[in-house]
């Protein structure tokens, strides 16, 4: 072992990262495994490190040395934490780059990418390439204050969207738009809109450009189709300084079985399950980590760490937390294991995303981490010391089955239905809930949101904008993924843009003026989310009309309120009385039938002067015109 080896393997990794390591509480991983370039007695080049505990051999192959695969070989560190490391001399940034592993058997060999690699080949290759993260921030101010937009009583209206099938350059080949060429489009864009974040499908580097990112393996990189890592922060930082918030998708939950990643990784199953029943996922054919490795946690929690840390995401919603949950998630009888107490619960899997939600928030408490979780477990969104999971919120994935179940009702059934539209209120506050209408809904035959409407094409519309207004009116979060903005006909293609084309025509116009106005409206009325997860900011006027499938109710914060009046059918109900319980000027804020939205233009002149006459139990009421397949929004006027 020459003499720079053995000072840099003596200095980089120290014996308190090694002890960390081994006890399960090193959360910087990235720091230290890799590829890093660091400077050995005045010698540049590369520190590499890898754990790889039960390999035999485990060497540094590339373009430098021509893929020998002796002929860099890293020593195994003398603390037994089966981490091997070694420093080449000269190497420099972009250097292309794999492990080439000999298991303990020696039967096994093998090249593998880096699980910690910053950068990696564009795909089909496979390599990782050394690179570093020095990038000059200029989001300073947003960093500071954003505590204020990430906090659980701000308004959430995220904008979910696919980096990849966005916008599209038809001309090139109907080529992506790069990071770079992205941060100058989109932030604008969701700033005009009034969006206050976006939420990315993943942006990790996965193999299949099909999997939409879901099939991960550069846990610690961003994919090089649309750019560099300073690319992609590029983009974060234009749009931290257009006031929107990053949201990451991420995927703890399962890996793909590409043989260049993380399976079978040393010669053994060292990030998954070596039984089948625990270790393979039957849905989506990939391998699923197991969370009772002290290394595997890790390796995750790290993970979602990099991201808070090297690229300043404000939160991180968290992919297939169900799966997680249960041993026997869409498994037969006779292919899961119980727990050691007969149960069906996984216990690793709770014990990791319980520590995993306390590392962050103690880490970036002004971040918010966000479960997509589809079942009934309890407490999700409940800190971990009162027995919940950590999460800061949870998808409402009821609420979003039950609401389009009954959307997509023609309205002369809707009636018979009413409970599944109120069924939601009942359970509204026993989590932090995001109602979401996401990409899951407009993908595999299940067609656009406009396309799910019934009724004729005026029908269609008239409906996208009621159940889009009815989503702002209702407690909780929203996300709403790209395309819906304007009524998108067609099912989302990864392979294609949205089709931003359809804005020439007045429909579609409309529902963009529809979102724009709501999103504005919504982030100026506290009403409407400052107590979106508290019970007194919600009450009911009206719950009992199914005969007219017409609800009608109170949004409340400390100091405000909002009436919301909905109407699932297409009747225009003149003299529609409602109780209120103040006297005065009841102003109409917002009517999703107004013309400059693709509406009938019924409504009631800009308001409405309550009545000193008592109905639903207040002393107060509103003689009002409801248009048809509409949303009203009222607030008193003060002034």
């Amino acid at each position: 072992m020459n003499q720079q080896m053995t000072k840099a393997m003596d200095t980089f990794i120290t014996e308190h990262d090694s002890y960390l390591f081994k006890e399960g509480n090193h959360f910087k991983l990235y720091e230290k495994l890799g590829a890093h370039s660091i400077v050995v007695d005045g010698v540049p080049g590369v520190h590499f490190a890898v754990w790889a505990p039960n390999a035999k051999q485990v060497s540094v192959i590339g373009e430098f040395n021509n893929w020998k695969r002796n002929s860099h070989p890293l020593q195994s560190r003398w603390d037994a934490s089966g981490i091997w490391e070694g420093f080449i001399p000269s190497l420099t940034k972009g250097t292309i780059y794999k492990y080439f592993i000999t298991s303990g058997e020696g039967f096994y060999q093998v090249e593998k990418q880096d699980p910690f690699a910053f950068y990696n080949e564009v795909a089909p290759h496979t390599a990782s390439v050394v690179w570093d993260l020095g990038y000059q921030w200029q989001d300073s101010q947003w960093m500071k204050d954003r505590r204020h937009k990430n906090s659980l009583d701000a308004p959430f209206s995220i904008y979910e969207m696919h980096i990849g099938s966005w916008k599209r350059v038809v001309e090139e080949g109907n080529r992506p738009l790069t990071y770079r060429e992205l941060a100058n489009q989109l932030p604008k864009y969701l700033q005009g809109m009034g969006f206050t974040h976006v939420e990315f499908l993943p942006v990790m580097e996965h193999p299949f450009y099909g999997s939409w990112g879901y099939q991960t393996l550069g846990y610690f990189s961003t994919t090089s189709r649309y750019g560099t890592p300073q690319d992609f922060m590029y983009l974060v930082d234009c749009l931290h300084q257009h006031g929107i918030g990053i949201i990451l998708d991420w995927v703890p939950s399962h890996f793909p079985t590409d043989e260049h990643g993380l399976v079978y990784f040393d010669g053994t199953h060292l990030y998954e399950h070596s039984d089948a029943k625990k270790g393979y996922h039957p849905d989506w054919k990939s391998s699923i980590f197991n969370y009772g490795r002290n290394e595997v946690r890790e390796f995750l929690i790290s993970s979602a760490m990099f991201w808070m840390d090297k690229f300043h995401a404000d939160g991180l919603r968290v992919d297939a937390v169900a799966s997680m949950l249960y041993l026997d998630y869409s498994r037969r009888h006779d292919e899961w294991i119980p727990n050691h107490y007969g149960g069906r619960e996984n216990l690793e899997a709770i014990y990791f995303l319980r520590r995993l939600n306390e590392v962050i928030y103690a880490h970036f408490p002004d971040t918010q981490m966000i479960a997509e979780e589809s079942t009934a477990w309890g407490g999700v969104s409940r800190p971990t010391f009162v027995g919940g999971l950590g999460f800061g919120m949870k998808w409402n994935m009821g609420w979003m089955h039950d609401t389009l179940v009954y959307m997509t009702k023609d309205p002369i059934y809707r009636k018979h239905h009413h409970n599944e539209l109120t069924f939601s209120f009942l359970y509204a506050y026993t989590e932090n809930f995001l109602l979401s209408l996401s990409h899951d809904e407009v993908t595999h035959g299940k067609g656009s949101l406009a396309g799910k409407m019934p009724g004729d094409d005026w029908q269609k519309f008239a409906n996208l904008r009621l159940l889009l207004g009815y989503m702002f009116a209702h407690p909780g979060k929203k996300l709403n993924f790209m395309g819906s903005e304007f009524a998108q006909w067609a099912e989302w293609n990864h392979e294609h843009s949205i089709e931003w084309h359809l804005l020439q025509y007045a429909p579609h116009q409309g529902i963009h003026n529809w979102v724009k106005d709501l999103n504005h409206f919504y982030c100026n009325e506290k009403a409407l989310f400052e107590r979106d997860f508290t019970p007194d900011g919600f009450e009911w006027i009206d719950l009992s009309d199914y005969q007219n499938s017409i609800i009608s109710f109170m949004r409340k914060s400390a100091d405000d309120q909002v009436l919301a009046i909905c109407n699932f059918t297409p009747m225009t109900w003149k003299g529609y009385r409602i109780g209120v319980p103040e006297g005065g000027f009841w102003k109409e804020i917002l009517n999703s039938d107004a013309a400059i939205y693709g509406g009938s233009n019924q409504g009631n002149g800009g308001g409405k002067e309550a009545e000193q006459k008592s109905f639903h139990g207040r002393p107060f009421s509103l003689s009002l015109t409801i248009p048809p397949l509409g949303i009203l929004f009222f607030k008193r006027n003060i002034s």
